[in-house]
């Protein structure tokens, strides 16, 4: 008497291994879409992604601008403005992780991650999927931030190349929380619990770090912090691609802010590594 289970007709058997690297990129990118159609049909959860960084970008310009000391250039505003930019920006791709994850949370509350789950689909599909459509929207707001920082006085002074590349350390970075924001999205039970737990852990990142003021401002106990914050050293490295750094600036002695593109290559390279891996892990048995 035969054991095997039978499907039934009409429905197909989910894959047990994956299909391969071509499958899972053609499910990431479905997925991928599906969640970019989703962003078009409700524009509001755009246009208020855009205000908060665009708020910052003019309070910090404006308010703040002429009462920070820049070594290499003291309490010059313009200075100041475009020290600032490379730090928004940074701001503004990390904060994308507390939408993945209330995207993911959202999901998983409707019950779509199980459907999804019981797909023919590989592993890992659907979070890489949401990702990509979140690094797509991540883009699109840098792109209207960066119009808005040149209205106020930034520029970038090292060449197109160099600025492209400058901008890509940042989304890439931005890739790499994304991933921290879905483990967080799998481990709570509503969009708001994600919304909150994704942002408690990003506000001490953020602020303690070289974006907003030099490290030298910091007690000595939080110099050493703020320089080994992978987000420091994103944040350098933009603003030395970006040509943004005063003449006289001196970068601090810790290993990542000597070599900040490096560095943010590689933190980022390995955060992806790490919370991908734990995020596809808990993806297959979050219920």
């Amino acid at each position: 008497m035969s054991t095997a289970t039978k499907v039934p007709s009409g429905t197909t058997a989910p894959r047990s291994g994956g299909g391969g690297i071509r499958q899972s990129l053609t499910d990431s990118l479905i997925i991928a879409k599906r969640n970019l159609l989703r962003m078009l049909r409700i524009p509001e959860m755009v246009i208020f992604g855009l205000i908060q960084p665009i708020m910052f970008v003019v309070l910090f310009s404006y308010v703040f601008g002429g009462s920070i000391n820049i070594p290499g250039a003291g309490l010059d505003a313009d200075a100041y403005r475009e020290f600032l930019m490379a730090g928004i920006f940074a701001q503004t791709v990390t904060f994308a992780t507390a939408g993945a994850g209330a995207g993911i949370a959202e999901d998983m509350h409707k019950g779509l991650i199980d459907r999804f789950r019981s797909l023919p689909m590989a592993r890992g599909a659907v979070l890489t999927g949401r990702t990509l459509a979140d690094l797509v929207q991540t883009a699109l707001t840098l792109v209207v931030l960066a119009v808005v920082a040149l209205l106020v006085g930034w520029r970038a002074h090292e060449g197109v190349v160099k600025a492209l590349a400058g901008f890509g350390l940042l989304l890439l970075l931005g890739y790499a929380f994304t991933w921290i924001g879905a483990l967080i999205g799998l481990s709570v039970r509503t969009p708001e619990a994600a919304t909150s737990g994704g942002l408690i852990w990003l506000f001490p990142l953020t602020f303690i770090s070289i974006a907003f003021v030099p490290s030298e401002n910091m007690p000595s106990f939080l110099q050493h912090v703020a320089e080994w914050n992978p987000f420091s050293a994103t944040v350098l490295a933009a603003r030395e691609l970006f040509g943004n750094l005063p003449e006289g600036y001196r970068a601090p002695d810790a290993w990542p802010m000597q070599n900040p593109a490096l560095a943010s290559l590689l933190w980022s390279v390995v955060i992806i590594a790490v919370f991908r891996t734990l995020a596809v892990r808990k993806y297959r048995s979050a219920a």
